[in-house]
C-alpha cells in the first residue's frame, strides 16, 4: 500500500471523506478513551513491581511513540523512497529534524551525566558501538531488508497494529535473522569488531564541537535536499504540490482540529519534531529507545536453551545498544516501550479508521520473511536498528550511528537505482 492511500494534511476534501469524518467525530474519541482505559489495570499492576514508576514511564513513552509513528507515517524506508524516487523531500527532512532535535536534547542531558566528556568516561547505557567494516555490512544488510520487506523494523511494528499482511512475516523473519546473527557474531567479532574503535564524538571534540559538527552536517544535508528539490521542480519534473500545500492548511475550529488528528496523516515536520522529543525524553528515566532488544533477547534465550546458539557471544553484552541478554522477567522498560508502541499504534489506527486487516498472499509472506531475515541480521550485527543505532546512537554523538545510517541509505539508493534500471528495460 502506498502512502497516497492514507491521504495528506487534513485528510482530503472529497465530499464522501468529509461526511465520513463528520460522522466519526462522535465515536472516535470514545473508542480511543476505551482503549486507553483498558491499559489502566496494567499500569496499576506495574506500579506494584520493583521499578514500577520507570515501567509505567516506559509504557507511556511507547504509547506516545506508537501514536506519533502511526499518525505521521514516520518510516525510514518510505521517507527515503519518497525522496530518492519521487523527489518529495518532506519525509527525509522530517528525519533530519528528528535527528537535530535529538542531538540538541541528548547533548543537554549527557552534559549533566558526564561533565567532562574528554576524561575517558562514556555516558551510561547510551548506544555507542564499535565502528568497523562489519557495522557497514550490517547497515547495508538492513537497508536491503527494508527494500525487500517494504519497511524498517519500527514501521513493521506499528503496521502490525494496523493489520498489515506482510508485517507478521517480516517480524518472524527478523527473529530468524537474529538467530543467524548470533551464529555469525563470534567469527565476525574476532575478525574485526574486537579491536574496532568505539567513537563518541564529544570525547574527541567536546560537547560544543560535537554539537556544531552534527548540526552542521544535518543542516548541509537538509540544504542540499531542498536545493535538489527546487532544481528538479525548475526542470518541470512531476511533483504533487497541491497535497504539500494541504499539509500546511490549519483547521479553522476546535472540532476541525480534533478531526484533523484522526484523518489523513500528521504534518511531516510535526512527526519529526515529536520523534526527536520522545527520544530525548526517554533517556531521562531509562535507556535510549530501541525496538529490537526484546525480540533479540527472546530469540537468544530460546535458542541458547536448546544449545543452538553459543553460550558466550564474545563482547556483545559489553557494548551499549539494543542488548540481547535474556532477561529474568518480561517486565523490562524495553518490553513496555514495545507494548506501548503497539497499543498506541492500534489506538491511533482504530480511531483514524486505518485498522484494515487483510489476508496475506504468498508474495506478502515471501518478501516479509526474506526482508525480515536481512533486517534481523543487520540489526543484531549492528547492535540496533534505525531507532536504536541510528536515532538513539546518532543523537548521542556515536559515530557508529552515523556510519550505520549512511550504509543503510547507500543501499536504499542503490536499490532504487536498480529498480529504475530494471523497470526501464521491461
Amino acid at each position: 500500500m502506498t502512502d497516497s492511500s492514507w491521504g495528506l494534511g487534513a485528510g482530503g476534501t472529497a465530499a464522501g471523506q468529509h461526511a465520513a469524518g463528520a460522522a466519526s467525530a462522535y465515536w472516535q474519541p470514545v473508542a480511543a478513551a476505551v482503549l486507553l482505559l483498558a491499559l489502566w489495570p496494567l499500569q496499576q499492576a506495574l506500579l506494584q513491581r520493583d521499578g514500577g514508576r520507570t515501567l509505567v514511564f516506559a509504557l507511556a513513552i511507547g504509547l506516545a511513540l506508537g501514536v506519533v509513528l502511526q499518525r505521521s507515517r514516520f518510516c525510514f524506508y518510505c521517507h527515503a523512497r519518497d525522496w530518492l524516487q519521487r523527489d518529495d523531500p518532506r519525509g527525509i527532512l522530517a528525519i533530519i529534524l528528528a535527528l537535530a532535535v535529538g542531538v540538541v536534547g541528548m547533548t543537554v542531558v549527557q552534559s549533566s551525566w558526564v561533565p567532562n566528556p574528554q576524561a575517558g568516561q562514556l555516558p551510561p547505557d547510551m548506544h555507542i558501538g564499535p565502528v568497523s567494516w562489519v557495522l557497514v555490512l550490517a547497515g547495508l544488510a538492513f537497508g536491503a531488508g527494508m527494500l525487500v520487506s517494504g519497511s524498517c523494523i519500527s514501521a513493521h511494528w506499528y503496521r502490525l497494529a494496523e493489520g498489515s499482511a506482510a508485517s507478521p512475516f517480516a517480524l518472524l523473519g527478523t527473529a530468524l535473522g537474529f538467530a543467524l546473527g548470533f551464529q555469525t557474531w563470534n567469527p565476525l567479532y574476532s575478525l574485526a569488531v574486537a579491536d574496532a574503535p568505539v567513537v563518541w564524538l564529544p570525547q574527541h571534540l567536546g560537547y560544543g564541537g560535537a554539537l556544531l559538527l552534527q548540526l552542521g552536517v544535518l543542516a548541509a544535508w537538509a540544504a542540499w535536499v531542498w536545493q535538489r528539490h527546487v532544481q528538479q521542480r525548475q526542470r518541470s519534473l512531476p511533483l504533487a504540490t497541491a497535497p504539500m500545500a494541504a499539509t500546511l492548511a490549519a483547521p479553522r475550529s476546535l472540532p476541525a482540529l480534533w478531526r484533523s488528528l484522526w484523518q489523513g496523516r500528521w504534518n511531516y515536520a510535526l512527526g519529526g519534531l515529536l520523534v526527536g522529543l520522545i527520544a530525548t525524553a526517554a533517556i531521562v528515566r531509562m535507556r535510549p529507545l530501541g525496538v529490537t532488544a526484546l525480540l533479540g533477547s527472546q530469540v537468544r534465550g530460546a535458542l541458547q536453551g536448546q544449545g543452538w546458539v553459543p553460550d558466550r557471544l564474545n563482547g556483545l553484552d559489553g557494548f551499549a545498544g539494543c542488548a540481547t541478554l535474556p532477561a529474568a522477567t518480561w517486565a523490562t522498560p524495553n518490553a513496555l516501550v514495545l507494548l506501548g508502541l503497539l497499543a498506541g499504534a492500534f489506538i491511533a489506527a482504530f480511531a483514524s479508521r486505518q485498522f484494515r486487516p487483510s489476508l496475506p498472499t504468498g508474495r506478502d509472506a515471501g518478501r516479509g520473511l526474506l526482508g525480515g531475515v536481512l533486517l534481523g541480521w543487520g540489526a543484531m550485527t549492528g547492535i540496533g536498528c534505525t531507532v536504536g543505532t541510528l536515532l538513539s546512537g546518532g543523537m548521542a554523538g556515536a559515530l557508529s550511528g552515523w556510519v550505520f545510517g549512511a550504509a543503510m541509505l547507500l543501499m536504499l539508493w542503490l536499490g532504487f537505482r536498480l529498480q529504475t534500471w530494471w523497470t526501464s528495460r521491461a
